[in-house]
């Protein structure tokens, strides 16, 4: 709780590579906490908590804040070409009745632009495919704000919202990418998936893309984007 109101979080940007011409085209936005007594915090310990006690919602605030902060910074430095930043979406977050509104605020107040973000949901958000969730996306969609699933394939995956929802990514989990290369089962799926994104007209990022040997199979597959881990 302190570390949110003080706002002792900060992000990492990892990089996100296009294929096509192997060149960084956007960045995910990653939470990072290094408390005074506990040290480094792995995210993979705080967000949980922050998930069950609610606070995901301050701190995913606050994560958009540093972002919108990054961005005013680098347009003051004269940058003219901003990278794209996705930004992890909790399902509690989203599914508050002020989502939409609440985000909108905070890009209002440090003056950026929805068409400089990306906002990634979980396949358990989405799975509910109620008409509250395919009126937010479309809102969001026609915003400017991109939208995409992440780590897709390890929730219950129903094929029916990729075809419902206004989807511009869908993001394939990492326990699939990094045994591509020694496990045909896995190179099925993922060649599948590849597939099928593309005939819905949706690109396809990998993750956890950490040599070169996935590289050049996923550039077989025709894969759009890869991120390492």
């Amino acid at each position: 709780r302190k570390a949110i109101q003080n706002k002792d979080f900060f992000i990492h940007y990892q990089p996100k590579i296009g294929l096509a011409k192997q060149d960084i085209i956007g960045v995910e936005a990653l939470v990072r906490w290094n408390n005074v007594k506990l040290g480094f915090v792995s995210p993979a310990e705080f967000i949980p908590i922050a998930e069950d006690t609610g606070l995901i919602i301050p701190l995913s605030e606050v994560i958009l804040e540093k972002v919108c902060l990054d961005i005013l910074e680098s347009r003051s430095q004269g940058k003219l070409h901003i990278l794209p930043v996705s930004i992890n979406i909790a399902s509690v977050h989203f599914q508050q009745d002020d989502f939409i509104e609440r985000i909108n605020s905070i890009l209002m107040q440090y003056n950026c632009s929805p068409h400089l973000l990306e906002l990634e949901l979980t396949e358990r958000t989405v799975m509910k495919d109620s008409d509250d969730i395919v009126n937010k996306l479309v809102k969001l969609k026609a915003m400017g704000f991109k939208i995409s699933i992440d780590d897709f394939g390890t929730g219950y995956s129903s094929l029916s919202y990729l075809n419902r929802f206004p989807l511009n990514y869908l993001k394939i989990d990492k326990s699939f990418i990094q045994q591509i290369t020694n496990l045909q089962d896995k190179q099925a799926i993922v060649e599948t998936i590849i597939l099928m994104a593309h005939r819905l007209h949706i690109k396809v990022v990998a993750e956890g893309v950490e040599t070169i040997g996935q590289v050049k199979l996923l550039q077989q597959m025709g894969c759009d984007i890869i991120q390492g881990y």
